[in-house]
């Protein structure tokens, strides 16, 4: 465990804008166009296939972009990887303005998933460095907190201005708040360590890093595929269930949006709870409480039924928020620390894309009713692998690396 910065008088508050601002409008900006990824595409002329593989290019450009982040950010430190990927989200965006074909629509939705992965490495990396490894926990669940708010206040505006404006108008709107993201990250301050440190991480390689880190990788990071799977899938199952038992789409879109509403008012508690007790005071009750609501699910049959345990669900969501991150950041070391955070990235990301496929398989060799239990029954893995593999409170994992150890000269 290695990295934040050590001043006792820090507070978070006294950063909030420099070190939020930029994710709450990036998060904004990927709510105001989600929704529309797919009617867009059709509008275009695409089919219901290709409108959906479209809109599956935002997770792609992600997993293909998270190594080559990690290798970015090394380089050419995190504010300007910030900077940079604004600017490539920005352009994505005017891609999927102008009125080409779906060539053009579709390079602007891969690019903002890449996008989206630069921005988040290299926040989450410039965080671990400013913050003091006792209010770690705090800042990160905070920055996950800050992401989710701009993401459930995204659809609402974006849903606003297309109302008068049309449906291109949604990209307008996500078009200024990643231009007013990179603007507020160009002025925040570079870190004191980095120029320190860009030498020795120069040497630092994927390769070299995988060899020296690969037992954490196989242990802890099995806990943190399990998660996400569990996660990904918690966004399919409330609207699948409440289609199963009859219910509109406009209830299940209100349910989605109540879960979602708890589930972005619970992250500070968690980080705090996280940096008093340890890390798995929080990881693991949140896989618990997940698996549960999981279980329950099959077991409603009504609006009302639905909504308690979506609440459940969203709250158990919630107060895991930022552990994936925090995580990451207590074994990364503090010499190439961007490049350990792409791998572990890729991990979570790994995890999300199993997390559907188990669900859509055993639902279509069974029944809905038993993938959302299995389903459940990986959250009770994750709990289990966290448990036995997330380091008791204050001890490291790791240990902080010089930088010829991680060098792969060959």
């Amino acid at each position: 465990m290695s990295g934040g910065a050590d001043t006792t008088e820090f507070r978070l508050r006294d950063i909030a804008v420099a070190a939020y601002g930029p994710s709450v409008l990036f998060g904004l900006a990927e709510g105001a166009m989600l929704p529309v990824i797919a009617l867009s595409a059709i509008d275009r002329g695409a089919s219901v296939s290709t409108a959906a593989f479209i809109a599956a290019l935002i997770g792609i450009g992600s997993i293909l972009t998270n190594i080559p982040s990690g290798m970015l950010a090394t380089s050419i430190g995190e504010r300007l990887s910030m900077v940079i990927a604004a600017g490539l989200s920005a352009l994505g965006l005017i891609f999927c303005i102008l009125p080409f074909g779906l060539w053009v629509y579709g390079s602007g939705v891969f690019l903002i998933g890449a996008a989206s992965s630069v921005f988040s490495l290299a926040r989450q990396s410039y965080l671990t460095e400013m913050v003091p490894v006792a209010m770690r926990a705090r800042a990160l669940s905070t920055l996950g907190g800050s992401m989710r708010v701009g993401i459930f206040v995204g659809p609402f505006l974006g849903a606003a201005v297309m109302h008068f404006f049309g449906i291109a108008s949604a990209y307008v709107v996500a078009l200024i708040a990643v231009i007013g993201s990179g603007a507020i990250a160009y002025g925040v301050p570079d870190l004191d360590n980095r120029e320190r440190d860009r030498v020795a991480s120069a040497q630092v390689t994927t390769i070299g890093m995988l060899r020296r880190y690969w037992r954490v990788f196989i242990t802890l990071g099995t806990g943190i595929v399990l998660l996400s799977a569990i996660r990904q899938t918690r966004q399919i199952v409330i609207p699948l269930w409440a289609h199963h038992i009859g219910l509109s789409s406009a209830s299940a879109s209100m349910i989605y949006g109540i879960a979602g509403a708890i589930d972005a008012a619970t992250f500070y508690p968690a980080g705090k709870v996280m940096d008093h007790y340890g890390r798995r005071a929080v990881a693991v009750p949140c896989t618990v409480v997940m698996c549960v609501s999981f279980l329950l699910m099959p077991l409603t049959h009504g609006f009302t039924t639905l909504v308690l345990v979506s609440l459940l669900m969203g709250m158990a969501n919630g107060i895991g928020s930022g552990i994936v991150m925090t995580l990451g950041a207590d074994v990364s070391p503090s010499v190439g620390r961007p490049t350990f955070l792409g791998l572990w990235r890729e991990l979570a990301d790994a995890g999300s894309g199993i997390g559907p496929v188990i669900l859509s398989t055993v639902t279509a060799a069974w029944t809905l009713g038993g993938g959302i239990v299995v389903s459940g029954l990986v959250g009770l893995a994750a709990a289990a692998a966290l448990w036995r593999w997330i380091p008791a409170p204050r001890k490291p994992v790791v240990e902080p690396v010089s930088s010829p150890s991680l060098t792969d000269r060959r």
